[in-house]
């Protein structure tokens, strides 16, 4: 059942100032209505610890190809789960935690209710239950996710200038619920979703031999595999041809087996898809999201680099989706905090890596051959989606998933041509020689 929770105006709660040249200035850690808003990660003041190795051969990460397809498919929503929220006012609460109980005026102001406060809407959780577990990977998770969807969505509307957010709450009969967020024909965005979700129940059939067949040993008892899944999930596609598209998606599983053993990971990554290749602007994201990898292990960005160009491969084209960023999937070593750090390191990392390139762009003149450019390259973004991405597969082949969700990636616009190529030493030829051949842009 999902909820339209209308529509919201500019007025953000972690606030970007605009700076010249495309620059990040300063941020504001108040809402509208005054409330201390945290950005994500920091509402734990332990320091990281960097993230650390497991046992296995190699001295690697305990890393296996193949499960991003969990989160969003067996949980009903799909891993492509993308919408995008924005608000300046709290939204009404309408499917969200109980009002506080008479004689507990406290709970209405603690810290929690504070930090919800800022959300796009209440946590699908219950506040009761999300008191109850404050330490648990899976509390601290939700309040990342709600706490990202509601900075990057802030960021976009203040560059976007007046664009509204639609905002969809919606529930799973399963057990769990969402957010979706969307902005569409906006000043300088043409669609942007952040949507995030938060399901659990009993992980299908069909689910579990996908898991088993990516290496996942479960133990089922009479035939059920609880789990739970939540994660954020966000495609941005900018009117201008020469501001980039950018997709991100972070997220946690976790399986019960039957002997009371649980088995937990954490998955995701952000890459860059532009138009047209620009030099800077590729350092810039690449450097930023070094940077976040870099705060737990130096080996991490270079993995996770080559992982990524590896995994959006459209094969048939012969090229990647973009110009890559990082991508991982399957992480569960060394302990479930170090790598939520990491994981809150990469969220962090989404908004200074992005909107500075947004800004710099979104005033750019086009002609209308580069405007049609973009709409060729949008096709293969399609192409990659519904052909290649193993959540959005099996989402849409999962019973019970939300379409409108799994389907908020694809642009509005998109075009395709009958053998067409760029021509020789032209910036369209450039972009795909670029698309064919994976560069390093930090070193």
């Amino acid at each position: 059942m999902a909820m339209h929770l209308g529509r919201l105006s500019a007025g953000p709660c972690w606030l970007a100032a605009r700076g010249g040249c495309g620059e990040l200035r300063s941020w504001s850690l108040r809402c509208a209505a005054g409330r201390f808003c945290r950005p994500p990660g920091t509402a734990c003041p332990e320091q990281s610890r960097g993230l650390g190795y497991g046992p296995t051969a190699g001295g690697g990460p305990r890393l296996r190809t193949g499960l991003a397809a969990g989160l969003a498919g067996l949980a009903g929503l799909a891993a492509a789960a993308f919408g995008h929220v924005e608000r300046a006012e709290m939204v009404s609460k309408s499917s969200g935690a109980p009002s506080p109980s008479p004689g507990r005026p406290e709970e209405e102001d603690d810290e929690l209710a504070r930090r919800c406060s800022c959300f796009m809407a209440s946590p699908v959780t219950d506040l009761h239950e999300l008191r109850r577990r404050p330490g648990d990977v899976k509390t601290k998770m939700e309040l990342l996710i709600l706490e990202t969807q509601a900075q990057v969505c802030q960021a976009l509307a203040q560059v976007d200038g007046g664009a509204r957010f639609s905002v969809d709450r919606w529930e799973r009969k399963e057990g769990g619920g969402g957010i979706s967020c969307v902005l569409q024909d906006g000043h300088v965005f043409e669609k942007a979703g952040v949507s995030i979700s938060v399901v659990h129940g009993n992980l299908s059939e069909e689910a579990a031999k996908q898991m088993r067949s990516r290496g996942k040993k479960l133990k089922t008892k009479d035939g059920k595999l609880p789990f739970s899944a939540m994660g954020v999930s966000s495609v941005i596609h900018p009117k201008n041809p020469h501001a980039p598209t950018i997709h991100f998606n972070y997220r946690y599983f976790e399986v019960e087996e039957a002997d009371g053993n649980k088995q937990w990971w954490f998955g995701g990554g952000c890459d860059l898809t532009p138009t047209y290749l620009n030099q800077e602007d590729a350092v810039h994201f690449h450097r930023t999201l070094k940077e976040a990898c870099d705060q737990h292990g130096p080996d991490l960005y270079p993995k996770f680099k080559k992982w990524c160009d590896d995994y959006f491969f459209i094969a048939h084209r012969g090229e990647r989706r973009g110009i890559g960023g990082i991508f991982f999937d399957d992480l569960d070593s060394p302990s479930k905090e170090e790598v939520f750090r990491f994981v809150q390191s990469c969220t962090q990392a989404v908004i200074p890596s992005y909107i500075p390139l947004v800004k710099k762009h979104c005033d750019d003149s086009f002609t209308p051959r580069e405007k049609l450019w973009q709409q060729l390259r949008r096709g293969r973004y399609v192409e990659f989606n519904l052909l290649y991405d193993r959540g959005t597969k099996f989402g849409l082949f999962t019973p019970g998933s939300r379409i409108e969700s799994i389907l908020m990636s694809l642009p509005l616009t998109a075009r395709w041509e009958y053998m067409h190529s760029p021509s020789e030493n032209s910036k369209e030829a450039e972009i795909v020689d670029v698309l064919r051949h994976p560069r390093d842009w930090v070193h």
